[in-house]
């Protein structure tokens, strides 16, 4: 595979020898996570983690305090440490130090083009906040397992992702309590207007009956969507004062400097987005219509915007069947993608072949859909499941099952035990595959044991309750 992106200083011979052995382990991680004839297991990849914990002692050696030199031995490394990270995540050791470095990327990314982007919700930074806060527990407690080398680069890179969030909720600091909703509708509205513009189904408005109408067809987009967002834009710029944006108590409190300017850019990509699949499409006058685009981006782009669609549509995918269908390793592929078209861009924006900068609508599109792909991973990394691959058939059962148990005490519960017969049944053929206590996938026994079994239990307490229940209620008669 080619490397990752971005590779600055050239390989010195003393770190030459290190670089052919990481892409040595970095072919043999690619082809663990290519074989989906059978399930991964811990035994497949301490050996290979092991290997890189060496290579990474010796480069540390090699470079001394020059150790933040950035060449193609950071960016091979950097891809085994991902993939060794993804690897432990599929064998359902999440909780585990080495299994946090591809969360750290992750988060760095989403957190720079928060920043460049300039607009978010506080939901978002607590979400982050949140997640860096247990990443930092379970570094904590791998202190006296894992490497001193592996330890130090993932806290390294949490420090580097703690102060960009402190920096992204900084920005957000001088907007008022009260000013907070009417910031949140505003970057609300505006990624709604961002997905509307991906959206690719144009259609025909339907027809008027006249003469006009029927020489000219508006081939559109969506409108009444659009109309909508725009319409709430214009309710939220109707009270304005003064050109300052008033609270719900009718004051004008702190943080006009965000909010304004958000406006006026909601407003702005509206019409940007409107002129694209809204202008009249002129069926008699072919000539009138040369710069019609009908909501297409820019064709210099369009291999661009294509594989980003075809990026997030799949991400999209894994977000809704992913208890049975991902392999978390799958996701390097899509990060790496992702990572070549972001840092293909120069001062932000993206160059056509002849070095041109994308028009504004292509640029934000563009952007939008890096940053989408980039949020659905960070949604199924968070959404992982400490549990091996092998025992995710029987994970997701009980998952189903517990569902739907629950859904059936909503309900009210069952008029009759033999109701539960169904239930019982499949429970008990589960509880079956266990040998003294444990699931075994063959001789082995596989990761994340704890976790199935304790969903086991749930089930069996939930069938418990229920059944209680409903004797209780036929002995009442």
């Amino acid at each position: 595979m080619s490397d990752s992106p971005i590779t600055n200083a050239p390989v010195g011979p003393q770190e030459k020898p290190i670089l052919d052995k990481l892409i040595l382990v970095r072919d043999k991680l690619l082809l663990l996570k290519q074989d989906k004839s059978t399930y991964v297991k811990s035994s497949d990849v301490i050996p290979l983690y092991d290997q890189v914990i060496e290579q990474v002692s010796i480069l540390n050696d090699v470079r001394g305090p020059e150790h933040l030199v950035q060449n193609r031995v950071d960016t091979v490394l950097d891809d085994c440490l991902q993939l060794i990270s993804l690897f432990f995540m599929a064998v359902g050791r999440n909780h585990e130090a080495p299994a946090l470095y591809a969360m750290t990327g992750n988060i760095m990314r989403l957190c720079h083009h928060l920043k460049e982007a300039a607009f978010y919700s506080k939901k978002d930074l607590t979400s982050l906040e949140n997640t860096l806060d247990k990443m930092q527990a379970t570094l904590e407690q791998g202190k006296d397992v894992y490497s001193d080398h592996l330890l130090t680069r993932i806290q390294y890179r949490l420090e580097i992702c703690k102060a960009m969030l402190k920096e992204l909720s900084d920005f957000l600091s001088t907007l008022s309590p009260d000013m907070v909703p009417v910031w949140e509708k505003l970057v609300s509205i505006l990624r709604a207007i961002a997905a509307l513009n991906t959206r690719s189904k144009v259609k025909f408005e339907t027809p008027v009956v006249s003469s006009t109408s029927r020489a000219n067809c508006q081939l559109q987009y969506s409108h009444k969507d659009l109309d909508e967002l725009r319409g709430e834009l214009l309710n939220i710029q109707a009270t304005m004062k003064d050109g300052k944006l008033p609270d719900k108590t009718g004051v004008a409190s702190s943080g006009q400097d965000l909010v304004v300017p958000l406006l006026t850019r909601c407003l702005k990509f509206t019409d940007i987005v409107h002129e694209r699949y809204g202008r009249t499409f002129n069926r008699n006058n072919p000539q009138a219509n040369k710069d019609y685009r009908q909501g297409k981006i820019d064709e210099r782009f369009k291999d661009i915007y294509d594989k980003l669609l075809e990026i997030r549509n799949q991400l999209e995918r894994l977000t809704m069947t992913q208890a049975w269908s991902l392999r978390e390793t799958d996701l390097f592929m899509w990060q790496r993608k992702l990572d070549r078209i972001d840092d293909s861009r120069r001062d932000g924006n993206f160059f056509d072949a002849e070095g041109h900068p994308a028009d504004l609508h292509a640029q934000r599109t563009l952007l939008y859909l890096i940053r989408r792909g980039y949020a659905y991973i960070y949604q199924l990394l968070i959404a992982s499941e400490p549990v091996s691959e092998a025992l995710l058939p029987i994970y997701n059962q009980l998952l189903t099952l517990r569902r739907c148990l629950v859904e059936v005490k909503k309900a009210g519960g069952v008029s009759n035990p033999r109701e539960l017969y169904p239930y019982s049944m499949k429970l008990n053929s589960i509880d079956n595959m266990r040998v003294d206590g444990k699931f075994q996938i063959g001789k082995d026994i596989p990761e994340g044991q704890g976790a199935v079994n304790d969903l086991l239990a749930e089930c069996y307490d939930l069938a418990y309750e229920l059944r209680t229940a409903a004797e209780q209620e036929s002995n009442d008669e």
